[in-house]
């Protein structure tokens, strides 16, 4: 130490540099020793990996996973498959009663309801008469009818007297004329008497017997306009009837056909075309398939929903639909594609969101692979990008390779 003080400062401060070297070589040294060794245990990680030891995985760019012969049995692999799928659009909707055959059935003419022949679920034909009234209209016109049939009947007699009396000498001719001209006026006014009442849905023999035997009858009957089914009614004895003013006494619907509401999304609507074929379902016949086809499309879509009315058609000549049932439906769009696919239990969607596959050579070392999967029908799923024809995949049990990937890399 005393020697060092004796040096001149220069001297001192090159002697330090040169301490400070050493120091580091030496540190610089031991970490070459340590890499070297960390190389030596990685070689052997490897090498144990590529021994193929049992439930084994690699942590390199290709995820890779090694299974046992007893893990393997659990999977099941098949090769790439080509597939068709069909282009369709599904949507939800309800099932409604078809408007262009749903009838409400009002009376023509305001009254009193005197009788109701029908309830809710009846079947009805065309023609049956469903309810009648007792109408004030009516009763008008039919007197009407009455007092243009007696005029009638006195101008023809006043006629008759004239052409006597001009035959004999005792009237002019204008008396004649006169008389030809009120006769036929009370022959006009009869006739539409006549049709008048007809308009109440009388017939020729009924109105032969009111003029017959000179008694009113006022009572109306409503008959059905069409075949169908009882689906409302609010008719009932005393009640006041008046045209078009709601509700309807009775309302008839021909059950043929249904109708199928569904509103589908702004982006699916370039796809829907009038007259596209429809498959519908319906939870309460969950085995049974209703077809149709596409009647409507929407003129707007929704601005708060952005949703399009999509109304189909369906036949139902079992009458099994009911207004108001929850339904979907399938239409296709395009014709089929064909597409690389692939069981639907060997795609596994990951937590990030990517689909992924296991590919594998040889049943025991299995690979995973990120695909581009598209539309899922009949447990299949079409593969877009990532596979090719002649690859094996696992077909089920996917899941268990990406868990057991998982808990590797955790570990």
């Amino acid at each position: 130490m005393r020697a060092l003080l004796n040096l001149s400062r220069r001297s001192r401060s090159v002697l330090l540099v040169l301490i400070a070297i050493g120091a580091a070589a030496l540190v610089w040294g031991k970490g070459l020793i340590g890499f070297a060794d960390g190389r030596s245990e990685r070689k052997e990680e490897v090498a144990a990996v590529e021994a193929g030891r049992p439930g084994s995985f690699r942590a390199t760019d290709e995820q890779i996973v090694d299974l046992s012969e007893k893990q393997t049995a659990s999977l099941k692999v098949g090769p790439v498959a080509w597939r068709e799928f069909a282009l369709v659009k599904t949507a939800l909707g309800t099932i409604d009663f078809n408007e262009h055959l749903l009838v409400q059935v009002f009376s023509q003419y305001q009254g009193k309801i005197l009788k109701a022949f029908y309830n809710i679920g009846d079947e009805v034909q065309a023609g049956n008469v469903l309810f009648t009234i007792d109408s004030p209209d009516l009763l008008a016109a039919e007197s009407t009818l009455l007092a243009a049939a007696g005029v009638l009947e006195l101008q023809k007699r006043v006629l008759a007297r004239a052409l006597n009396l001009l035959k004999s000498g005792g009237s002019a001719q204008k008396d004649v004329d006169q008389a030809t001209s009120d006769h036929q006026t009370a022959e006009g006014n009869f006739k539409a008497a006549k049709d008048a009442v007809r308009i109440f849905g009388k017939t020729e023999a009924e109105v032969e017997q009111i003029l017959g035997d000179r008694k009113l009858d006022s009572t109306l009957v409503v008959p059905s306009p069409i075949a169908g089914r009882i689906v409302a009614r609010n008719a009932a004895p005393g009640f006041l009837t008046q045209p078009g003013v709601a509700p309807a006494p009775y309302t008839v619907a021909d059950l043929s056909t249904m109708w199928m509401l569904a509103n589908v999304i702004e982006t699916d609507a370039p796809a829907y075309k009038l007259g596209q074929e429809v498959e519908v379902g319906v939870p309460a016949y969950p085995d049974k398939v209703f077809k149709g086809h596409v009647t409507a499309l929407g003129a707007m879509i929704d601005p708060n929903t952005h949703r399009q009315l999509v109304r189909s058609e369906i036949e139902d000549p079992e009458h099994l639909l009911r207004s108001g049932m929850l339904a979907s439906f399938v239409i296709r769009v395009g014709d089929p594609v064909r597409s690389l696919a692939v069981p639907a239990e060997g795609v596994v969607r990951e937590g990030d969101g990517t689909m992924t596959v296991w590919s594998t050579k040889d049943s025991r070392r299995f690979t995973k692979r990120t695909v581009k999967t598209g539309l899922q029908q009949d447990g299949w799923t079409q593969i877009l990008e990532g596979l090719s024809p002649d690859e094996t995949v696992v077909t089920d049990g996917a899941v268990f390779l990406s868990n057991k990937l998982a808990l590797g890399e955790a570990g």
